[in-house]
């Protein structure tokens, strides 16, 4: 594998609305952003993705774009972005935008003029079809519910959408659309971008000709996976997307790609992958049901470790995975893969160090070091994420109660990891002066950055000591392109592997609230990580405390 610059870097995914306000309007903006980067260069990062602050009508919070070449005014103006840019170098960061590119907003002009004229070159754009009265193109169900087809307005056609109905799909068939997006890539490489974080690329190529499937809900429809478990020849459009933009910049690059299958992990992030990288989501889909939230299966500390373990055999030394406990898209981590009443600082720990010495790029999001947790609702009302609320009705529509509804969205929503940043015990714990856009979860005054900076037992802390191990130039060879070898897979809620390179590390969790021992196979030479003060031992023999992270040189 050829090394490349972003290998032992360590990157922090920002939420731009939820970060910090400079202007006390209740949302965040890129001045908040700037004004955090020596937080953030204290914590050890070197990589800052941004989720989308582009113009718009925020349908799909931001993940709905209006204009490629601009800077929504909630979040500031093009030259806070340059400034951003220019603060971020200088303490060596590299910031990356977010692409989304499979699908823009309909208030975006090329949609525009799709209506005003859907045989001319914009209808092009994207995927149109004759309005059939009772009838619809395809049985394909949205990701946030309901069928993907739309009447288009003021004509007699329809048009695709695989996400929100203001999300209409880019035809990447058109060689036009991918000559826009490549534009709008180098536009921004050219402005000094690190790189890119390329959403939902999967859906980018769709099965042809348009069929329906079997249905799976009572609806009627069947899930759009159906189609996409049919689509060939996405390479095509990525290797030439990658051709012509990343690979001239040698800009980082990490795909959303779901469902790839075993073979084609050297096309998407091998030496001359469509990516430089792409995300771990075996942990995050697993339990997953056709049937909706409401039908998921919790996922135990067994059932992580073996996804974790799974995805790193899988891709093995043929390229970098990027590692996630949460994501914006996702419940906040420590409150899914930690037993209920477990949420603890030393269970969090254990999580990070499990997560962390993975072989891969690790990603932070923001409030993870902090380990904050999911935020508790009691009523739909409070419910902004639309994937959210489109679940609570599946839930109904099951059969579920009303509370027992609220229950199953308050544990996946992805309300949970948008809520503002925690960053002191005071009002609207330190995120704005005004009305914060999303509520806050009422547990700041315990879980915030200010009362976590200097205490060398915090959450935050620990992930500061991982960030430094791994940058640590003794260590980093080992910790950055190490082999990873699982042992005691089979010992009950216990994580543990090494990590083999010009040294050998291993890293043990004990995933659970009860002491469990594990025998050493020799002795180790120096602890260079415990989220305890001590090691209970005898000979070889190691009693762990609960939840337990060890990190040793052997």
């Amino acid at each position: 594998m050829t090394k490349k610059w972003w290998h032992d870097k360590v990157a922090y995914q920002i939420y731009p609305k939820s970060f910090c306000d400079s202007n006390g309007d209740g949302i965040g903006d890129l001045a908040g952003i700037i004004g955090k980067l020596d937080y953030l260069q204290d914590l050890g990062v070197d990589i800052i993705w941004l989720s989308p602050c582009y113009p718009s009508p925020l349908a799909d919070e931001g993940y709905d774009i209006s204009d490629y070449y601009d800077i929504d005014p909630r979040f500031g103006t093009m030259e806070d972005m340059d400034r951003l840019l220019a603060e971020a170098k200088k303490r060596n960061m590299y910031i990356l935008m977010d692409l989304v590119v499979n699908h823009c907003s309909d208030e975006h002009e090329w949609f525009k003029k799709a209506c005003q004229d859907p045989e001319g070159k914009y209808g092009n754009f994207f995927y149109l079809r004759d309005k059939k009265e009772g009838e619809l193109p395809t049985n394909w169900r949205s990701y946030f519910g309901g069928p993907v087809w739309e009447d288009l307005p003021g004509t007699n056609k329809q048009y695709l959408h695989v996400f929100h109905k203001k999300q209409p799909d880019l035809n990447w068939e058109n060689p036009e659309v991918r000559e826009e997006v490549y534009k709008n890539i180098n536009w921004w490489l050219d402005k000094g971008l690190g790189g890119f974080r390329i959403d939902a690329i999967i859906n980018i190529k769709k099965a042809l000709p348009f069929r329906d499937y079997e249905p799976d809900r009572e609806d009627g429809l069947c899930t759009i996976k159906a189609m996409l478990s049919e689509a060939k020849g996405i390479g095509e459009f990525l290797g030439e997307m990658r051709d012509r933009t990343f690979k001239k910049y040698d800009a980082f690059s990490v795909g959303e790609v779901f469902d790839e299958k075993p073979e084609e992990i050297p096309d998407f992030i091998g030496d001359n992958g469509y990516f430089s990288s792409m995300f771990d989501f075996n942990e995050t889909i697993f339990g997953e049901s056709d049937k909706g939230w409401y039908d998921m299966r919790q996922i135990t500390p067994d059932d992580y470790k073996k996804c974790c373990f799974e995805a790193q055999a899988k891709v093995g030394d043929m390229g970098f995975l990027s590692n996630i406990i949460e994501n914006h898209d996702e419940p906040r981590g420590v409150s899914r893969y930690i037993p209920e009443g477990d949420c603890c600082p030393e269970s969090k720990k254990m999580l990070a160090a499990l997560n962390f010495m993975l072989r891969g790029l690790p990603f932070i999001y923001q409030g993870q070091e902090l380990g904050m947790e999911n935020v508790p609702i009691s009523s739909i009302e409070e419910v902004d994420d639309i994937s959210a609320i489109n679940e609570y009705q599946v839930a109904l529509d099951a059969g579920l109660s009303a509370e027992e509804a609220v229950k199953v969205v308050s544990k996946y929503s992805r309300d949970n990891a948008r809520t503002p940043m925690q960053w002191t015990d005071g009002a609207n714990a330190g995120f704005t002066t005004g009305k914060p856009w999303l509520k806050v979860n009422p547990n700041y005054t315990d879980i915030n950055a200010a009362a976590q900076q200097d205490d060398p037992d915090s959450v935050r802390s620990f992930y500061k000591q991982l960030i430094a191990l791994r940058k640590n130039p003794e260590y980093k060879e080992t910790v950055v392109y190490g082999a990873l070898e699982p042992v005691w897979e089979e010992q009950h809620n216990l994580m543990a592997y090494y990590r083999k390179g010009d040294k050998t590390l291993l890293v043990i969790g004990n995933y659970q609230k009860e002491e469990q021992a594990v025998t050493l196979p020799s002795a180790y030479k120096k602890v260079l990580l415990n989220n305890y003060s001590d090691i209970a031992q005898t000979d070889n023999t190691i009693q762990l405390h609960g939840y337990q992270a060890i990190i040793l040189e052997m």
